[in-house]
C-alpha cells in the first residue's frame, strides 16, 4: 500500500519518460544514421512489453477501482487516460523523427521507399521475389459483416485489405493478411543503381503483389493498411494438484497466446469504415487505447535493419577485451583460488565465463556445478557446458526460473535438455521468483572440498552480455562461497533457513541490512560526519527504500542516484530530497548494473546486485548482493561509477517534471560514459 504524503512519481510515467529517453537517441543527431533507426526500434520493442504488461495490469484492476486506487496511489482510469495521451504525443514525435532519418538516409544514397515508388526494373525483381519466397508463407483470411474476425497474434504486423468495387449494389470485401516476418525478413534489399541503394518492406513487398494474391476476386481498387493489436501477457496459473508445474506454465502459455486485447495499432490514413469494421469486430471501443500511427507498425523489426552504405552509418563494433588476469591463463579456476576477478560486460569478454564452465565440464577435480538460471540464450553455450560437465560425471544442479517473462518457453526447452542428461533441474521457489545470478563450483583439492562463486548483476546469456553493461564477480573467498552454499540450500529446501553475514539477500535479509547501511549514514551525518550512498539501479520504486533516503537526505546525506528506468523518487525538493542528485544515461548499450555504496566514515562498502530498488525485488524474488571487498576491484568499480556520473554527453537529469533535459556541464572536456569506461579498461590490459 501507497504512504500517504509521500512525494513518488507514478511508475508508469516514469517509465513513459524513460522510453521517451529511448526516443531521444533516435532523435540525437550525432547518433548514426542506422542506429537511429534501431533506437526506434527499441522504443517500439520496449512500447509493445509495456502495455501487454503494465497497461493489460491496469485494465485488469479497473474493475476495483476504489481497492486499486488505494494500493495505487491513483485513480486506474485516469492513470490510463495520462498514458493514453502521453503515448500518443510520444507517437507524433516517433512519426516525425522516422521521417527526418528516411530524409537523411536519402542523403546518404539510402533509400527506403513504397511499392509505388519502384521503377519497372525493381518491380520485376520484387515480383520474382514475392513469388519465389513469399506467396507461399501468405495465407488471406477473407472477411465480411457477419463473418467473425480472426485471431490476431499479439507479436506480429498485419495488412487489412479492402477490395472495393464502385458499383455500390456490389458487396465489398475486405481480407486480413499475417506479415510473416517470423520466416522472412522484413526488409528486402533491391538491386543497386550505381551508388544508390534501395530498401522494401515486406508490407510493400505484398502490396505491390496484391493482385497475385486476390486475382480470383472481382474488385475495382484495393487498399490495405497496417494494424497490430497488443494482448494481456499476463500468465494465469491454475491450482490443480495433478499437475506438474511446468505443465501448469506451459498451459498459460497457450492462454496467454489468446490474451485479452489491450490495444489496437493502425495507420492513421486507414479509411474510417474499415476502421470502425475493425474496432466492432474485435469489441474494443475508444477507451481501450486505439493508436493512430504511420504506415508501419512492428517497428521492433528495425533494430535489424541492414546497413546497406557506408560503416560509420553504425557505431563501430568494439571487440570485448580480455580482463587482464585471464588472458594468458591456461587456468582460470587457479586465478580465483588466488585472487577475486571482476569483469565488466560488454567492455569486457563473456568467453570468460564459458571457458571456466568448460574448464570444470572436465576438470578431474571438479565434484559439482550448481547454477541459477533466468533467461537464457537460444542458443546457450552456458547449457552446453553443463550438458558436457554431466556426460563427464559431475553433479549438476541448475535452478531455472520458469517465470521468467517472455522467455518461458526457452526456459521449459533447455529444462528438459538438461534433464535429459541427469542433471538435477530446480523450477525455483513456490511463490518466489529466483532472480539471482550464481553459480558454484566446488573441488576436491588434497582430500579438501573448495568452492569457487560466481556472483553477478546479469543472466546467464552471451547474447546480452553484448549489449548489456554488467559486473561479475569471481571468487573464491570462503565467506561468500559458504553462504552462496546457503542460498543454493535454501533453493534444495524451502523450509532451510540460514543467516547470512556477507551477502545480502532477499527477501529475507536485503531490505533490513539496506535500512541499517543507510541509517549508518544517517547517524554520521547527524553527528557531523562525512556522510553520502551512491546507488546505480535500473529501478528505484520501492515506496519505503525512497522514505529512507528522503530521510538521509534530510538529515545531509549526500546521494547520487544513476537510475536508468523508473524513478520514482523526486529528486532536488527543499526540505525533503534536496542533498539527492539523480541522472540517468542511456547510450548505445543498455545500462544494466545494480551497484550500491556507502561511505561508511571512509571505508567504504561496496556491493553488486541482481537486484533493483523495487518492492518485488526486496520482498517477491530470491535476489543476492554481494560485498566487494578487494580494494583494487573497489577502486576500479568507482571509477566506473565516478565516469558514469560525469558523463556530459548521454545523462539525463531525473526531476520532477520529467522533460528529460540532457545535464549541462561547465567542463569543456566532452565525457561520454560508456565510450570513456571502454578506454578505461582497454588501458589497463597492457
Amino acid at each position: 500500500m501507497i504512504k500517504k504524503n509521500i512525494v513518488l512519481i507514478n511508475r508508469e510515467l516514469s517509465w513513459l519518460a524513460f522510453n521517451e529517453r529511448v526516443l531521444q537517441e533516435a532523435e540525437d543527431k550525432t547518433v548514426p544514421l542506422i542506429e537511429r533507426l534501431k533506437f526506434l526500434g527499441i522504443y517500439s520493442n520496449n512500447r509493445d512489453e509495456f502495455f501487454r504488461v503494465r497497461v493489460a495490469t491496469l485494465k485488469r484492476v479497473v474493475k476495483h477501482q476504489k481497492k486499486a486506487e488505494e494500493l495505487m496511489g491513483e485513480n486506474p482510469i485516469r492513470l490510463l487516460d495520462k498514458i493514453q495521451k502521453a503515448v500518443i504525443a510520444q507517437q507524433e514525435k516517433f512519426e516525425r523523427t522516422y521521417q527526418s532519418i528516411i530524409r537523411e538516409l536519402k542523403k546518404q544514397n539510402i533509400s527506403i521507399i513504397n511499392e509505388k515508388q519502384l521503377t519497372s526494373i525493381q518491380g520485376a525483381f520484387v515480383k520474382n521475389y514475392f513469388r519465389e519466397k513469399v506467396k507461399s508463407s501468405l495465407f488471406p483470411i477473407m472477411l465480411d459483416h457477419s463473418t467473425p474476425f480472426p485471431y490476431l497474434k499479439d507479436h506480429l504486423g498485419y495488412l487489412f485489405v479492402k477490395l472495393g468495387r464502385k458499383d455500390k449494389n456490389k458487396k465489398t470485401k475486405y481480407a486480413v493478411i499475417e506479415v510473416p516476418t517470423d520466416n522472412i525478413s522484413r526488409f528486402l534489399v533491391l538491386p543497386k543503381d550505381k551508388d544508390k541503394n534501395y530498401v522494401l518492406l515486406l508490407d510493400d513487398v505484398i502490396r505491390f503483389c496484391l493482385d497475385d494474391i486476390f486475382q480470383n476476386f472481382e474488385y475495382d481498387y484495393v487498399k490495405a493498411y497496417n494494424i497490430k493489436l497488443t494482448r494481456d501477457a499476463e500468465i494465469d496459473i491454475d491450482n490443480d494438484l495433478s499437475k506438474s508445474f511446468v505443465e501448469k506454465i506451459s498451459k498459460g502459455l497457450k492462454a496467454r497466446k489468446r490474451g485479452q486485447p489491450v490495444r489496437l495499432v493502425y495507420d492513421s490514413a486507414i479509411a474510417s469504415d474499415m476502421l470502425d469494421f475493425i474496432m466492432k469486430k474485435i469489441k474494443l471501443g475508444k477507451e481501450d487505447n486505439p493508436i493512430p500511427g504511420g504506415r508501419y507498425h512492428n517497428f521492433k523489426d528495425f533494430i535489424s535493419f541492414p546497413n546497406v552504405g557506408h560503416p560509420d552509418l553504425s557505431y563501430k563494433k568494439i571487440k570485448p577485451l580480455k580482463h587482464p588476469d585471464l588472458k594468458d591463463q591456461s587456468s582460470i579456476i587457479k586465478v580465483i583460488k588466488k585472487k577475486d576477478v571482476l569483469l565488466t560486460y560488454p567492455y569486457q569478454s563473456f568467453d570468460h565465463i564459458i571457458d571456466l564452465l568448460r574448464e570444470a565440464s572436465i576438470d578431474p577435480k571438479v565434484q559439482s556445478i550448481k547454477i541459477t538460471l533466468y533467461r537464457v540464450a537460444k542458443n546457450s553455450s552456458i547449457v552446453q557446458a553443463l550438458i558436457n560437465a554431466l556426460k563427464n560425471g559431475k553433479q549438476v544442479t541448475a535452478v531455472i526460473e520458469l517465470q521468467a517473462r517472455f522467455d518461458e518457453e526457452a526456459n521449459i526447452y533447455w529444462s528438459d535438455k538438461l534433464k535429459e542428461e541427469g542433471a538435477n533441474v530446480i523450477y525455483g521457489v513456490p511463490g518466489l521468483k529466483i532472480h539471482s545470478k550464481l553459480f558454484l563450483i566446488t573441488r576436491k583439492e588434497s582430500g579438501t572440498l573448495n568452492q569457487y562463486a560466481h556472483l553477478g548483476t546479469g543472466n546467464f546469456n552471451g547474447d546480452t552480455a553484448k549489449v548489456y553493461t554488467d559486473h561479475t564477480l569471481l571468487t573464491s573467498n570462503k565467506h561468500i562461497t559458504e553462504e552462496v552454499e546457503k542460498v543454493f540450500n535454501f533453493y534444495s529446501d524451502n523450509f532451510k533457513g540460514s543467516n547470512y553475514k556477507h551477502l545480502l539477500v532477499s527477501p529475507f535479509y536485503m531490505r533490513k541490512r539496506l535500512v541499517q547501511l543507510i541509517n549508518k549514514e544517517i547517524l554520521n551525518a547527524k553527528a557531523n560526519m562525512s556522510a553520502s550512498i551512491i546507488l546505480k539501479l535500473n529501478n528505484l520504486v520501492d515506496p519505503d527504500m525512497i522514505h529512507k533516503l528522503y530521510e538521509a537526505s534530510s538529515e545531509g546525506v549526500e546521494i547520487k542516484l544513476i537510475v536508468r528506468g523508473i524513478c520514482s523518487l523526486v529528486a532536488g525538493v527543499k526540505g525533503l530530497s534536496e542533498n539527492i542528485e539523480a541522472i540517468s544515461i542511456v547510450d548505445k548499450y543498455l545500462e544494466h548494473t545494480r551497484v550500491f555504496i556507502f561511505h561508511n566514515k571512509g571505508d567504504e562498502k561496496y556491493f553488486i546486485s541482481s537486484a533493483d530498488w523495487m518492492t518485488r525485488n526486496l520482498d517477491h524474488r530470491s535476489e543476492v548482493a554481494v560485498p566487494i571487498y578487494d580494494k583494487q576491484i573497489q577502486k576500479g568499480l568507482r571509477n566506473i561509477i565516478d565516469t558514469l556520473w560525469a558523463d556530459n554527453t548521454k545523462a539525463r537529469i531525473l526531476g520532477s517534471n520529467q522533460n528529460n533535459e540532457y545535464r549541462k556541464s561547465k567542463e569543456k572536456i566532452v565525457i561520454r560514459a560508456q565510450e570513456k569506461i571502454f578506454n578505461i579498461l582497454k588501458s589497463k590490459r597492457k
